[in-house]
């Protein structure tokens, strides 16, 4: 674990350094590297270097005064892949995925394969949520959570709160056509009780050349938490699995070979 420039940002990073194919995780939104790297990360580090970086404003990854938005964090993303020095297989969380896709997009020779977890395409599909104060119980205990991390204190997340939440009131605003230039392989994995409709799930799925779906059963958006080792196994197989898949009786992907 060390801190390395991004873009001209001082990151916490982590990287393994070990002979395997290289996987990065991407956390969500007012998160940080080691929720992954705590759930799903001991599985998938069997069989991949996995690496990890804290976006700007997240973690132990100081902020700047530049407002949230998913192009600077896939621009993040992209210095990182490029640091790394090699095509690297991308598993990202909620905003994570959401970056994961306009990595995708922009620079598929970075990339291997994109594991798009919990991802919204268009924020106008967010079901309407509890808001999240900004005074009381919660507010103080996640922001002691927070503060215990960040280069910035406790006294700043309230101005992190507050860019969260205009990002996912405005961003993302891809469309299906955007989605449709995707070209490396990708599969969209959802739980059945997303923060928004299983349509715009399926939607995105049946957008991307391609894709594969996962949906897993009695999860919820914290699905990776709550079922580390099926999410593991379903990220592993299509991993390491022919691309397209070769099924016995295909009806919408074309028949391979």
């Amino acid at each position: 674990m060390s801190t390395v420039l991004l873009n001209g940002h001082p990151t916490w990073v982590r990287i393994a350094k070990k002979r395997a194919p290289s996987l990065v995780l991407l956390h969500g939104g007012m998160s940080n590297s080691t929720s992954m790297l705590r759930s799903i990360g001991p599985g998938l580090s069997k069989y991949y270097a996995v690496a990890a970086f804290d976006r700007r404003g997240h973690g132990r990854t100081a902020d700047s005064a530049e407002a949230f938005h998913y192009d600077s964090m896939a621009d993040e993303t992209v210095a990182f892949l490029e640091h790394l020095g090699r095509p690297s297989h991308l598993v990202g969380h909620s905003d994570g995925a959401i970056v994961a896709l306009l990595v995708a997009m922009r620079r598929p020779d970075l990339l291997r394969r994109v594991v798009a977890v919990g991802a919204n395409y268009d924020y106008r599909a967010l079901l309407e949520t509890p808001t999240f104060e900004l005074e009381g119980p919660a507010f103080d205990t996640w922001a002691k959570r927070f503060g215990a991390l960040s280069p910035d204190g406790a006294a700043h997340a309230r101005v992190v709160i507050e860019k969260t939440l205009l990002l996912s009131a405005t961003e993302p605003t891809l469309t299906t056509d955007d989605l449709g230039t995707i070209t490396v392989p990708v599969l969209v994995m959802a739980s059945d009780d997303e923060p928004f409709e299983l349509a715009h799930v399926c939607s995105m799925y049946e957008a991307i050349p391609g894709a594969e779906l996962a949906v897993v059963p009695g999860t919820s958006h914290s699905m990776l938490k709550e079922r580390s080792g099926a999410c593991v196994r379903i990220i592993h197989h299509f991993l390491t699995s022919p691309w397209p898949p070769v099924t016995e009786s295909p009806s919408r992907r074309a028949v391979s070979g």
